[in-house]
């Protein structure tokens, strides 16, 4: 049975970029759940080597944003030092491109932006691991990102596109990074169409209702496997 004592703080960077059906799982574990609103955050007083496990969610910015967005400074310097420390940590989007930046690796526009449902490609240590999951022979994966990163010293690449190479990542004992989205909730994605309604604009290719009909194709399915993912590398955690 879960501990109900284990805490959990998510970073989040806007808010209807959540943690899906993380959300669900969590409850379900009956684990303490704390969002952390990352622009605004009191950042000398935030520690976030404390919580049994960290979660990074995504946003709309880019990790070299600094000159425009101060706070991710002190966001990055307190990702490095949970990372020194080794503890359960996972990062999704922005939050997988903060882990790179914060392991000292270049994160960089990609040569295009990927946005939409595609398969990943996985790796062989990617098949063996709970990535597994989320895989092309059981789901399309959701993706929202324009930048892409080099892998980072020490880490293990196990999944990737055509597009973007470095998808997900693992790193350390308990380091787990996805550059894709597998914890979107389908029912969630249309805060996002009109959340990122200029960006979407400006990708050629894609728009709200090509992108709607596809979330209707494979959300339902990536709901499910997402879920068999996070599960598996959730039980992995010595927590």
């Amino acid at each position: 049975m879960a501990s109900a004592s284990i805490g959990v703080t998510v970073l989040r960077h806007v808010a209807f970029e959540d943690l899906g059906v993380l959300e669900e799982l969590f409850a379900a574990r009956k684990w303490k759940v704390t969002y952390v609103e990352a622009p605004v955050a009191d950042w000398a007083k935030l520690d976030l080597a404390k919580p049994d496990l960290l979660v990074i969610l995504g946003g709309p910015i880019g990790v070299n944003d600094e000159d425009h967005y101060p706070f991710l400074k002190p966001e990055l310097a307190a990702i490095a030092k949970r990372l020194k420390a080794d503890k359960p940590t996972l990062g999704i989007c922005l939050g997988a491109q903060l882990i790179a930046k914060a392991l000292g690796a270049r994160v960089y526009p990609a040569s295009e932006k990927e946005i939409g449902w595609k398969p990943l490609l996985l790796s062989r240590v990617g098949y063996a691991s709970p990535v597994k999951h989320v895989g092309p022979e059981h789901t399309f994966m959701f993706h929202w990102h324009g930048d892409t990163f080099d892998l980072p010293e020490g880490a293990v690449l196990l999944a990737g596109t055509a597009t973007s190479l470095h998808q997900i990542f693992a790193w350390g004992k308990a380091t787990l990074a996805f550059q894709c989205h597998p914890e979107v909730r389908a029912k969630d994605l249309e805060k996002w169409f009109v959340g990122h309604v200029f960006e979407l604009a400006s990708a050629p290719g894609t728009n709200a209702k090509v992108l709607r009909a596809d979330t209707a194709r494979y959300g339902a399915r990536l709901e499910a496997q997402g879920k068999k993912c996070f599960t598996e590398w959730l039980d992995s955690l010595s927590l």
